[in-house]
Parts: C-alpha cells; sequence; structure tokens
C-alpha cells in the first residue's frame, strides 16, 4: 500500500490525487495521511503555476462535469479525516467512466452530495453567526475580533466574504484550528492545532451593551416560539453570540410567567395597566406540581431554560443517576448530550452498553451555574435542591424497572443513600439497594477535568468497569 502525506488542504489533495490517477493507483491501495500547514494564503480554490505545470507533466485527462467538479471542492471542506480517500474514490470511479458517482441516488454520489451540502450550510451560517468586536483604538490593529467555531473547514470561505464587505477596517478572526487577518488590503490565513477564545471574549466593546438593552427590550415572551428560534439560531451558536447569555434566561422567565404578562419582566414595571393573556391561570403550587416543567420545590428554575426529565424505556434494566443538567443540557432539554454525555456513549460502548437499553437521569433536574463572562459553569447543587428534587427521583425509582442503579459522582450517590456517602468507599463494589443494587462511579466530567492523559483513562476505565458490572448484574 502507498502512503500518501499532504497538506490539509484541497489544492494539495488535487494535485497528489492526479499524480496517483497517472500512476495507475486504486483507491485501496492508497493511505491518505495528512500534515497541518501553518500558513497559508488566502486564495485556497486556484492551483498555482507550479501545480498547473505538475498536473499537465504528469497527470492523465481527467474530464469531470462542472456539476461534480463543484461537489468536490465543496465536499474537500467536509471535517472528516477520511474525506481525502473517499473524494479520491469518486474522482477514480469517474475516471473509469463510472458517471454513476456523480448521482444522488448511487451511495458514493449520495455522501458526497450530502458533504457538499453541510458545507454551503456551514458558509451561509459563518456569514450569519460571526460577531465582530470592536477593540479599544488605542490597542491598535485589529479594529475587530471574532471568535467562531464552525462546523466545518470554511474558515477560507468566510474570510473572503468579509474582506470584500468590510471595506478598509482591519479584523482577526480566530477558530479552534486558525485564524484569519486582514490589514484592510491583504488577507492571511494560518493555520493552527489549537487556538482559544478567551483574547477574543474578554475584549471590551462599548457599543455591546447598547445591543443587549435594545435585544432585551425587543423580546416579546407572548410570540415566543421556542421550536423556531432553535431552528433558524441553533443552540450551539449561542456561545458565540452576545445575546447568547441572555436567551436562556429569556426563555425561562417567559416559561415561568412574563408570558402571560405578554411582556418582558422590565416592560411590566413600567406605569400603566397589565392585561394577562391567561389571566385564571394560577402559579403551580410548590409541594405538589403537576409537571416537572411547573415545579418550583426550590429555586433553580429561576435561572434554568428548563428542566430536563428522565430519558428512557421504563422497562430499562439499568438507570444511570448524574448529578444535574450541563449547558448543553438545559438548552436541549435532554440528559447527558454535552462533552461528559458524549464520554459516557464512549464508555457504555467500550461496556457493551447501548444508550437504548438504560434510563438516564439526574438527581436535580435544573442546570445549576454561575456567570463567567459569556459562559455559564456548572454550580454543584447543595443539599436543599437536591433534597427538593427527590420528590422527582422517587417517581422515577417507582416507574422505571431498573434492576441496577449506576450513580454517577457523589451528588447521584448521596441523593440514594444519603448525605454524607464517600464515592471512593463505594467504588469497585455493588451495594444492595432493596431489591434493587447501587454501583457507583465518577461523572464523566470528572474525567474531562483531568488534565493527565494517564489519569483520564484510569478515570475512564473505572467508570467502563462499573458499566459492565452493571450488565452482569442486569443480566445483559
Amino acid at each position: 500500500m502507498k502512503t500518501i502525506t499532504i497538506d490539509d488542504e484541497f489544492d494539495a489533495w488535487r494535485s497528489a490525487a492526479l499524480s496517483a490517477l497517472s500512476q495507475g493507483l486504486a483507491p485501496e491501495a492508497i493511505e491518505w495521511r495528512t500534515s497541518q500547514t501553518h500558513a497559508a494564503e488566502p486564495s485556497l480554490f486556484e492551483p498555482s503555476e507550479a501545480e498547473r505545470h505538475e498536473a499537465q507533466s504528469h497527470a492523465p485527462t481527467v474530464r469531470v462535469s462542472k456539476e461534480l467538479a463543484t461537489l468536490i471542492k465543496e465536499a474537500a471542506h467536509f471535517s472528516d479525516a477520511h474525506r481525502w480517500s473517499f473524494l479520491y474514490r469518486v474522482l477514480w470511479r469517474w475516471a473509469q467512466g463510472d458517471r454513476a458517482v456523480a448521482s444522488a441516488a448511487d451511495e458514493d454520489g449520495a455522501r458526497l452530495h450530502r458533504m457538499a451540502k453541510a458545507v454551503r450550510r456551514a458558509q451561509h451560517d459563518m456569514i450569519a453567526y460571526v460577531r465582530f468586536r470592536k477593540r479599544d483604538a488605542s490597542l491598535g490593529s485589529p479594529e475587530y475580533v471574532a471568535w467562531y467555531e464552525p462546523d466545518h473547514d470554511v474558515l477560507a470561505w468566510g474570510a473572503e466574504h468579509f474582506a470584500k464587505r468590510m471595506g478598509k477596517s482591519t479584523w482577526l478572526i480566530t477558530t479552534p484550528t486558525g485564524a484569519a487577518m486582514f490589514n484592510g488590503e491583504t488577507l492571511r490565513l494560518e493555520r493552527r492545532h489549537a487556538f482559544a477564545a478567551d483574547h477574543v471574549s474578554d475584549t471590551p466593546d462599548s457599543a455591546e451593551a447598547l445591543w443587549l438593552t435594545y435585544y432585551k427590550s425587543t423580546f416579546n415572551p407572548a410570540r415566543l416560539n421556542e421550536d423556531a428560534l432553535e431552528l433558524h439560531m441553533p443552540v450551539r451558536f449561542w456561545k458565540g453570540l452576545p445575546e447568547g447569555a441572555l436567551i436562556p434566561r429569556l426563555v425561562s422567565e417567559a416559561r415561568s410567567g412574563a408570558r402571560r404578562m405578554a411582556q418582558a419582566r422590565g416592560v411590566g414595571a413600567l406605569g400603566g395597566k397589565s392585561i394577562p393573556v391567561e389571566a385564571s391561570e394560577a402559579q403551580p403550587e410548590r409541594d405538589t406540581p403537576t409537571s416537572l416543567d411547573a415545579c418550583r420545590r426550590c429555586d433553580l428554575w429561576r435561572t434554568a431554560t428548563q428542566a430536563v426529565a428522565g430519558q428512557g424505556s421504563e422497562r430499562a434494566r439499568i438507570m444511570l443517576l448524574g448529578e444535574q443538567p450541563g449547558d448543553q443540557e438545559d438548552l436541549k432539554g435532554e440528559p447527558f448530550v454535552g462533552p461528559a454525555g458524549r464520554l459516557l456513549d464512549d464508555a457504555m460502548q467500550r461496556a457493551g452498553v447501548a444508550r437504548r437499553d438504560v434510563y438516564l437521569t439526574n438527581a436535580v433536574k435544573h442546570f445549576k451555574w454561575e456567570p463567567r463572562g459569556k459562559r455559564r459553569l456548572h454550580k454543584t447543587p447543595g443539599q436543599q435542591e437536591v433534597d427538593a428534587c427527590a420528590y422527582w427521583l422517587d417517581k422515577e425509582l417507582r416507574t422505571v424497572d431498573a434492576r441496577v442503579i449506576v450513580t454517577l459522582g457523589a451528588t447521584a450517590l448521596n441523593a440514594l443513600v444519603g448525605k454524607g456517602a464517600s464515592l471512593q468507599s463505594h467504588l469497585g463494589r455493588a451495594v444492595p439497594f432493596g431489591d434493587r443494587w447501587i454501583v457507583a462511579t465518577y461523572h464523566p466530567s470528572y474525567a474531562l477535568r483531568q488534565n493527565d492523559d494517564t489519569a483520564r483513562e484510569r478515570t475512564v476505565a473505572t467508570i467502563v468497569a462499573a458499566l459492565e458490572e452493571a450488565r452482569r448484574l442486569a443480566g445483559q
């Protein structure tokens, strides 16, 4: 097998692919590897003179349709480590006379169309959701900075768009894997393995406060449609928007009363008569709420976007009990969908436990957090909040036919066996709990906080072992 190492760019792949075609190398005979470039010129879509000469002198004549050429160029920016080998397979099939590869009805063609469509969507999103912040003039160039996390590699495309539309202004856009810089005349791209957002998110912008005031004043809770909001402004982009930190609280206030008054709280404080939308609607009782969304047994509902209910079959033999929803769970309304959830999915896969076969829930159903700039940082719930949410955990324990409960972290363990239970003393052993078993282990977020790879893997291995023990006790 031949190994071809290229810079992770379309032009580098195109030259290598044409050379491979000239040698008659089949797709299965090539292993494609990439090396990161540290700097690139802005025009990434046009070959250099040297590349044109190389292609003309060594490569066969491969004429592709305009549609296929466009699809390949777009799909080349799809975030997939195997995209270069896939695109070579497409090119190879076309060169062999197989025109079906360009059709969406073909298996490879369908994948190619999906990749290109996703990249076009990412290009649209970058234009819509990049937010520049104006820097203090005394700091010099650049005048504007922005942090953005694209789903696919569309930084070069987006940078060219902004270079054409921002005149002579100087600006910088950073992403997790690169940066685009414009000095008013020349656009430059830089590739790195990792960038941080801190220097951008901490940049002061005097105009931003005015924008946030305007956004709050125009928010109409009576007309809030959460599905439409998330469709037109996906949750994953909120953390990069100045108004993103406001939205969860505005939505929460709309659910908890502002919607009934058809106005924001600040507007309702002004003089004049308030006309309730549903004047007869009563506040839910604190002690016996009619639904989880209506629960007011503690005050966490005031700052959370929504309550996050358990998820899974009531016939599940294993229940996974965490501490509380995180930031992404609070926004989406589902348990374990953030970084900790993805690590838990990996651990379950290693343990042979499928997510569809377990019931996932948390000891506390609302997200407790504290502001840190534009971010909402997790804050451990207090015993009062755990006790208040025991009302809902008890209902789940009566409803879900789980033989084994895997507690993820100390808070979850204490919610079941009482305050003061030591997680360390429970690790690695099954403890009877009525006619059930408790298997205690670390919360996946604890593994994410480990700075050392060895310590992280050791923590994950402990979680995997607990899941394997739970599967054995459940008879799965």
